[in-house]
């Protein structure tokens, strides 16, 4: 039945990865995988072993690790819903209708670094979709503007592997106490500001991001701009307070990220039911501003894709599957560095949230031991390096359209570059300072 185990696990993971091919949503396989993973060990009556490696009950084992499944979907939810608030207050339209600049290098620049530290406080799916928005309105031209996406999705996932809540495998890691919020920011913030800086200055001296932006009929001046309610300053101020809150709260009360997610969208739902996006508010109106409106628009199937993921994968952990993974790796490679490595590179190709809970599964280091802060960033950061080896590129793929063979051509080898040299900073900084 183990082999039942694997191969059901593997035919699951080929549809995922092949899901553009095969036009089924990665969700279905995801899900399915995940309940059949667990029925192949119930029926097969197979041993299981919980977090200390002991041999233990199927009931004990399973409820275990739904537990910790749990508590991340709550914090995705609760975060979700947190910026889709923002979002239907027209909260990030404060910070994009004060950007003004024509130059294409100036432009770059504003959206890149406001990609990082969005990613980092948001997370970098929903600092993604806030840009690629953005750049429809700044950028008529596709094709200029598919260039600006391009390094933005590099930007987004550099900010996200610093922060706590900026990834859903950083936060994935943090929630499974591999990381702490210091922890983290202090020995990543460096690494992921090399691996921004590296393709955004590469970027800035060739011919795509030359002079102005192309202007068409389509292009009106203010139609940049996005007006405002009277509720957008106030719900984004208190949504990002909420967020940025949420390790404080774990900080001084030592409880799970998700209490502390609950108490800050607590808060700003009832922020959204007392402030007033326009004067004259009808009921009908009111809903359209409403935690419920946020809450329908929350993408469901993302959850049910993390939840299917994190089963199958906590079915092999149970079987012991991923600890003789992780000694046959160590002896097979000369470096746990360039495991690590690997680890960012397969993100490219495959999901990088069960890359990061098998790793969570192989590993037994101590929290803020440098393999944890590695994985973070090589899993954060790798995914750059294709279209679909993140969520922020997934989605910038799903909104525009990006043809991966043109993003391999054109963006890969920045990717590349900026994950190399992060790396690279990584270690010197472990290493010498």
């Amino acid at each position: 039945m183990i082999i039942a185990v694997l191969v059901c696990f593997i035919i699951g993971y080929l549809f995922i990865i092949f899901e553009h091919n095969v036009k089924i949503d990665k969700t279905v396989p995801a899900i399915i995988m995940g309940a059949l993973c667990w029925a192949f060990i119930s029926t097969g009556d197979l041993a299981v072993i919980n977090s200390h490696h002991m041999p233990d009950s199927l009931e004990s084992v399973l409820l275990h690790h739904i537990g910790k499944i749990a508590e991340i979907i709550i914090f995705l939810m609760g975060a979700m819903t947190i910026v889709e608030l923002i979002d239907i207050h027209k909260g990030f339209a404060v910070v994009t209708n004060s950007i003004k600049t024509e130059n294409k290098v100036k432009l770059l620049w504003i959206v890149c670094i406001l990609a990082f530290f969005l990613s980092a406080t948001l997370d970098n799916l929903a600092a993604t979709i806030v840009l690629v928005s953005l750049l429809r309105k700044f950028v008529p031209n596709y094709t200029e503007r598919l260039w600006f996406i391009g390094l933005a999705v590099i930007s987004a996932n550099a900010g996200g592997a610093w922060s706590p809540i900026g990834d859903v495998t950083t936060t994935m890691l943090w929630i499974g106490k591999k990381v702490s919020t210091v922890g983290l920011i202090t020995h990543l913030v460096i690494p992921s500001i090399v691996c921004l800086l590296i393709p955004v200055i590469v970027a800035s001296f060739l011919k795509p991001f030359k002079g102005n932006i192309s202007k068409n009929e389509k292009m009106i001046d203010l139609g940049r701009n996005t007006t405002l309610l009277g509720s957008s300053k106030t719900m984004l101020t208190v949504g990002v307070g909420a967020l940025v809150f949420v390790p404080i709260f774990k900080t001084f009360t030592h409880l799970p990220p998700y209490i502390g997610m609950m108490l800050s969208l607590g808060i700003v739902w009832i922020a959204s039911e007392l402030v007033k996006p326009e004067k004259h508010m009808t009921v009908e109106k009111k809903h359209h501003y409403s935690a419920h409106k946020a809450l329908s628009r929350i993408e469901m199937s993302s959850i049910l894709f993390f939840l299917g993921i994190l089963a199958s994968v906590a079915a092999l952990e149970s079987l012991g599957l991923l600890n003789n993974l992780a000694e046959w790796m160590d002896h097979t490679f000369a470096s746990q560095d360039i495991v690590v490595l690997m680890l960012g590179v397969g993100s490219a190709v495959i999901d990088n949230v069960p890359l990061v809970a098998a790793s969570m599964g192989m590993y037994s280091f101590p929290m803020d031991d440098r393999i944890w802060h590695f994985i973070a960033y090589a899993a954060g950061t790798g995914g750059s390096m294709l279209i679909i080896g993140s969520a922020a590129g997934v989605a910038a793929m799903g909104m525009e359209k990006i043809n991966f063979i043109w993003y391999v051509k054109n963006i890969t080898w920045l990717a590349v570059l900026g994950f190399i040299g992060g790396a690279a900073a990584f270690i010197v900084i472990d290493q010498y300072i």
